[in-house]
């Protein structure tokens, strides 16, 4: 049995009201380097299914994508799925090809441009951007950034300061599939709709985001040879959402991105997780 009542965190929905959650059995063995799978039902507050260590805290990397998002479309800088279109600059991070043209909300979230993120951040300021995480509740609150570097605004959830948990992420996506963070209603709509689809053979719909980043040393410095992986979101079904993440860590870099293959590999499971988890 597992307490969800810090899931919920200080916004109080329906998952802190309840004491207890059932954890069922994961179906199958974990790989070796998946740290958590999770999987949990806003509605009842129940997590349906963990298997790992859920409570690790890592940073949240391009996962962080999602509460930019809300954030971006509830204070108005991010206008609709293609506007504002910017324009790349030399000097922004452009570690992929991709990142070097002219980006818009839909691009940014598919390729999961930096850069863009960046734009907006700044724009908002420390004392905004500071604050929609703590409204938000998200992971351990810290954007101060890396240590004496006061790079909060445009490194803080990039392998630095910020960091959240898996069960931490299914908290937070579960304020986000029920609506009760203090946004307009147009932040979620939006969200969604830019985010990463994927329809499932058994009838699914499931939206989702990718990261992958680097843990971090004591000392606050990334260490290269533990990068990790996310892939964090919801399914939803016939009125039905369950909100789940999967985190896995890799011994060395390798060619693939970890976030990558924590989403293909939670792609081909998701089907047998969520009619499991769902009495199917």
């Amino acid at each position: 049995m597992a307490d969800l009542s810090g899931l919920a965190g200080r916004t109080g929905t329906a998952l802190g009201c309840l004491a207890t959650a059932v954890v069922l059995a994961f179906a199958g063995s974990a790989r070796a380097d998946t740290i958590c799978t999770v999987l949990a039902d806003p509605a009842s507050g129940k997590v349906l299914s963990q298997d790992g260590e859920c409570d690790r805290r890592v940073p949240p990397a391009s996962t962080f994508k999602i509460p930019i998002s809300l954030m971006g479309y509830d204070a108005g800088f991010l206008q609709d799925a293609t506007a504002p279109r910017l324009p790349f600059k030399q000097g922004y991070p452009d570690w992929r090809e991709s990142w070097r043209t002219d980006i818009d909300p839909t691009s940014w979230m598919r390729e999961s441009v930096v850069w863009y993120s960046q734009q907006f951040t700044q724009a908002l300021g420390k004392e905004a951007f500071a604050r929609y995480v703590e409204a938000f509740d998200y992971g351990n609150h810290d954007v101060s950034g890396d240590r004496g570097k006061d790079n909060g605004l445009t490194r803080s959830w990039l392998s630095s300061s910020l960091r959240i948990s898996p069960l931490e992420q299914v908290g937070f996506l579960a304020r986000v599939t029920g609506r009760t963070l203090p946004l307009e209603a147009r932040a979620y709509e939006m969200t969604e709709a830019i985010l990463g689809r994927h329809d499932l053979a058994n009838g699914w719909t499931v939206r989702g985001k990718t990261g992958a980043g680097f843990s971090v040393k004591p000392d606050g410095t990334p260490d290269r040879q533990r990068p990790f992986g996310w892939y964090v979101g919801w399914a939803s079904r016939d009125g039905r959402t369950i909100v789940f993440a999967r985190l896995v860590e890799r011994s060395a870099p390798q060619k693939m991105s970890p976030g990558l293959g924590a989403r293909d590999a939670m792609l081909e499971e998701l089907p047998s997780l969520l009619d499991a988890a769902s009495g199917d």
